[in-house]
């Protein structure tokens, strides 16, 4: 079994990746490691965030000696986000945020899904493409310091539209706005097991799930 330490105390996205990634893998979060610092996501691309979490994280592991040559993690990092074609690619990596985008912390989910549709208000439904799009940064944990350049990433995007009123109850963040392209009902409608087949997390889980397979042969 490999075991992940994944970048994040979001329980919904931990869920997710671990129901994606199957019983494999063991995935521990941010909330077993209380002493882990807190990495600002302050670059401009999904890859830039999530290979400097993954990285600051692997080298604080190491220093403080919870992994050991004997003992290698990994450390797993996700960014992600929604991209909507009218707004120019926003909310992009200010997606977690967009409601309050002066502060650092996250916005709600219904404040986030509120402005969305407030600045698509007058955008007709033909034009409110967009994209799920997602990176995820591995790094590896081990008696040397982890530089950015030596992380591996691996990306995956669902196209779709954003529809003209939040549905559904299931999912989180955007996802009761989002139709993928092929289906008429919300993320939160389609339910976990679809999604998790198409969305742009699952998609760059699997070329993960790949990376370890080619790894153990």
């Amino acid at each position: 079994m490999t075991t992940l330490l994944i970048a994040t105390r979001n329980a919904h996205k931990v869920g997710e990746i671990q129901a994606i990634l199957g019983a494999d893998f063991r995935c521990l979060t941010l909330k077993e490691f209380p002493g882990a610092p807190a990495v600002v996501e302050d670059a401009d691309t999904f890859a830039g965030n999530a290979t400097k979490k993954a990285v600051e994280l692997a080298n604080w592991l190491f220093q403080m000696s919870i992994a050991t040559p004997h003992s290698t993690r990994f450390v797993l990092a996700d960014d992600s986000g929604l991209e909507v074609d009218a707004l120019n690619g926003a909310p992009g990596v200010h997606s977690a945020r967009f409601a309050a985008m002066d502060q650092t912390e996250n916005s709600h989910d219904a404040d986030n899904n509120a402005k969305l549709l407030r600045l698509l208000k007058d955008v007709p439904l033909e034009k409110r493409t967009g994209r799920f799009r997602c990176v995820i940064a591995l790094a590896t944990v081990g008696n040397w310091k982890m530089e950015r350049g030596n992380c591996q990433c691996f990306a995956g995007a669902c196209e779709g539209r954003i529809q003209l009123a939040a549905s559904g109850q299931g999912g989180f963040g955007y996802d009761p706005l989002f139709v993928p392209d092929g289906f008429t009902q919300s993320f939160a409608e389609l339910g976990e097991d679809v999604k998790n087949k198409l969305s742009h997390r699952a998609q760059a889980l699997a070329k993960l799930k790949n990376y370890f397979n080619k790894l153990a042969t």
